[in-house]
């Protein structure tokens, strides 16, 4: 009899609803339905269930309408907690539903963390129906940043990848579909076969790409191995249909199941993982690199530091054919890019599992920050210019010519939607026609190079070395006669090729990215011929020639005995920057000192405005100086390790003394007043004078201080700098020349080394996050 009046009354609410109840009234009826029914299911009501799965339909249908929020998301984790599967994906249901009605219902659930630690437990449900619905909520949640972010406080990441690696997944097969004849770099990726693995990829996608590095670093590593090996299979069937492409419409393939997933969201998260997972699994350690390259014996490499560095070309030739097969770095790439082929294959295969490597500046810190402005671009075709050059020197006019013409400013070779086999081909038939193939950023496309790279950057103590590759067909020349802005050492791996190395003519080193002096490299046709003017070069296979930066230079493979044929080198460039030019170890030095110099008691200029503009002014002179002296650009060694371990030996001697030289050049310097004009023109210009040495900072953040004093001159304002120049200008100069006396007869080599070196790794941990990353997009590499 009581069942029936419950069935009565019940009966009774749903013909008020049903009615037009005004929306007050409706929810609350509903919600007392609602929890009443949910109190009386543990002794199985009948028709329980169906009222439940009625009110959470009503309710759902109801979102839109403005209802009492903290009701519903008190009910929320309940409801996906519930151990019957259509209750928790109902409850799932309306998270998601709820999630995309507004920014300020998206927020309100992904700030309540019962709702959303239920919603995570719901992602290792036993029953898919439940998994699957709690997925969609997650990535209906992940629609705003906020919800990302709260999902990934509390682990929904995890939880996502573990079940994604848990779920049985068939051979998978993909496609990319256009939607309104879309870019094909922006298709969606449509697979064969199951939803459900899909979902969870897509979740885990996005919850990725929403990380921050310390995010990144904290998850469990295992499971970003086994996720980002599963991407990496992935991977070559999205590259092979941007390559045929073979998109198809939405409605053309009703056997795949189109997801949300974009390639360069698919190429984000495989560069994200990276970062964190992506090591070497070619580790060459440096005193291999440096056999390979110098010969046997440390006495060869600082000899060659000593003598020829920075100063003069120098060829090691590998000792016979065959020799040291063990030392031979370069084979496992020349193993992986079938290079023992024919060429035109040889290049084509090689071609195709190319991505462009987007330029990253070299004083990039932040690689997420990188990723922010690149992400649209990432994983798409090679651009020319940027990634691959195809040119030739025209003889007599030593001018280069290109065998692809451009209509447009772009120089887009293959841009994403005409990037076809044929154009690939078009690459192999230029190189039978007599044209060079140069490719750029080898170091971000295969592993082994990269290793060498690694150990090479190590040997030098540079954050990283860029490494080309070139392909000349015989009887050609490539590039036409220049000079570069770093070192190079050639490697030739395949043929012969001729060089000739010229001495330069201007006695400073160019630094990198400076424009070229036109002397460098003009009117050498004069003295081609003197043999103190120019060096002939014929490497075979296994030699090594260094070329100093600044010295012009050519190679071609027009052999005179008639033997030319395909040449195959790469080129390893140590580029110097300028944190790590003596220049920059200097002002190391100067920021050091300055921390931790003990304040002289006799002296008024040991602390104050004085002191700290005294310092700063220091800094410029040294830019200055550095300007007008070779020793300031050359590379500094500081943080190499490849110095012998014995001490006072002669490289560890020569950095030592070269130290103790430049600081004698500072200070017998007499140009305070050209300093202090120099600082003035800056502020009228409304210029920073001290853009020069921003990346000094990193020392603040690194050792977790506060700045001892401000990169903009600590002064009431830049108007502001000049009278007080003007009115204090003797006390000024009088401070400065303490300062720069008590700075250069105090600060120790050896006191440096450590700052220097945390420079350095900071910059180096930024360049391996990139290669890492690169390289993981290049298929088969």
């Amino acid at each position: 009899m009581e069942n029936c009046s419950k069935r009565r009354r019940t009966a009774e609410a749903w013909n008020n609803i049903d009615n037009g109840a005004d929306s007050d009234s409706e929810f609350n009826t509903i919600f007392a339905l609602l929890l009443a029914a949910l109190s009386n299911l543990h002794i199985q009501l009948p028709n329980s269930i169906s009222i439940i799965n009625k009110c959470l339909s009503k309710l759902r249908r109801s979102l839109h309408q403005t209802l009492p929020i903290n009701p519903i998301l008190s009910l929320l984790p309940f409801l996906i907690r519930s151990k019957r599967p259509g209750i928790a994906c109902r409850g799932a249901g309306i998270v998601g539903a709820a999630s995309l009605l507004s920014l300020e219902m998206n927020e309100a659930i992904a700030l309540d963390g019962e709702t959303l630690k239920a919603l995570v437990s719901a992602l290792g449900h036993p029953k898919r129906t439940v998994t699957m619905a709690a997925c969609n909520a997650v990535l209906d949640l992940c629609t705003t940043s906020i919800g990302r972010q709260c999902l990934l406080n509390f682990s929904a990441l995890e939880a996502v990848i573990f079940r994604f690696l848990q779920v049985p997944k068939s051979p998978t097969s993909v496609s990319l579909c256009t939607v309104d004849g879309g870019s094909i770099t922006c298709c969606n990726i449509g697979f064969e076969g199951d939803e459900f693995p899909v979902l969870l990829l897509n979740a885990a996608i996005n919850l990725i790409n929403a990380c921050n590095i310390q995010q990144l670093e904290r998850m469990p590593n295992n499971l970003f191995v086994a996720l980002l090996a599963f991407l990496k299979k992935l991977w070559p069937q999205v590259r092979s249909e941007m390559l045929l492409d073979s998109s198809v419409k939405l409605d053309q393939e009703e056997d795949f199941y189109i997801s949300n997933i974009e390639i360069k969201d698919l190429a984000e998260s495989m560069f994200r993982l990276s970062i964190c997972v992506g090591q070497l699994s070619m580790d060459l350690s440096v005193e291999l690199v440096k056999r390979r390259i110098f010969g046997l014996g440390d006495s060869s490499f600082e000899d060659f530091m000593l003598n020829h560095w920075e100063v003069s070309s120098f060829l090691v030739e590998r000792v016979s054919e065959g020799s040291n097969d063990e030392d031979d770095i370069f084979s496992r790439f020349l193993q992986s890019s079938n290079s023992a082929g024919s060429f035109p294959f040889f290049l084509s295969s090689m071609l195709q599992n190319m991505v462009s490597c987007l330029p990253i500046a070299s004083d990039e810190l932040d690689i997420l920050g990188f990723m922010k402005d690149v992400r649209d671009k990432l994983g798409s075709p090679i651009i020319y210019q940027q990634d691959v050059r195809v040119l030739r020197t025209k003889l007599p006019l030593e001018r280069e010519e290109h065998f692809f013409q451009f209509t447009s400013k772009s120089c887009c070779l293959m841009d994403c939607q005409t990037f076809k086999l044929d154009d690939v081909l078009k690459c192999g038939e230029a190189c039978q026609e007599g044209y060079t193939v140069a490719l750029r950023g080898m170091e971000f496309r295969f592993e082994s190079i990269a290793a060498i790279a690694d150990g090479l950057a190590s040997l030098f103590g540079q954050p990283s070395v860029g490494v080309n590759m070139y392909l000349t067909p015989p009887n050609s020349q490539g590039l036409a006669r220049h000079c570069d802005d770093h070192c190079v050492f050639v490697c030739q791996l395949l043929g012969t090729k001729q060089w000739k190395v010229f001495s330069k003519s201007n006695s400073q080193l160019p630094r990198l990215y400076e424009p070229l002096d036109s002397l460098h490299c003009s009117d050498l046709s004069e003295v081609e011929n003197s043999s103190a003017a120019c060096k002939l070069f014929s490497l075979r296979v296994g030699d090594v020639l260094y070329i100093p930066r600044g010295f012009p230079h050519e190679a071609y493979t027009n052999n005179c005995d008639g033997t030319a044929g395909f040449s195959l080198h790469l080129t390893l460039g140590i580029e110097v920057e300028p944190p790590f030019e003596w220049e920059g170890f200097v002002h190391v030095a100067l920021n050091y000192w300055s921390r931790n110099r003990k304040p002289c008691q006799d002296s008024e200029y040991s602390s104050g405005v004085l002191y700290d503009i005294s310092v700063n002014l220091l800094h410029v002179t040294i830019g200055l100086i550095a300007d007008s002296d070779h020793t300031f650009r050359k590379a500094c060694l500081a943080g190499a390790i490849s110095l012998p371990s014995y001490s006072n030996n002669r490289l560890d001697l020569t950095q030592k003394t070269i130290f103790s030289h430049l600081l004698s050049k500072i200070n017998i310097d007499p140009r305070f007043l050209e300093v202090l004009r120099s600082v003035e023109i800056a502020i009228q210009k409304n210029e920073d004078p001290f853009q020069r040495i921003k990346w000094l900072q990193i020392l603040n953040h690194e050792m977790e201080t506060v700045e001892r004093h401000d990169w903009n001159m600590p002064s009431t304002g830049p108007e502001n700098l000049s009278s007080l120049f003007g009115q204090d200008k003797y006390n000024v100069e009088a401070a400065f020349s303490e300062v720069k006396s008590r700075f250069c007869s105090e600060v120790k080599f050896n006191d440096v080394i450590e700052s220097y070196k945390m420079v350095l790794e900071r910059y180096k941990r930024v360049r391996k996050q990139y290669m890492n990353g690169m390289i993981s997009l290049h298929c088969g590499a």
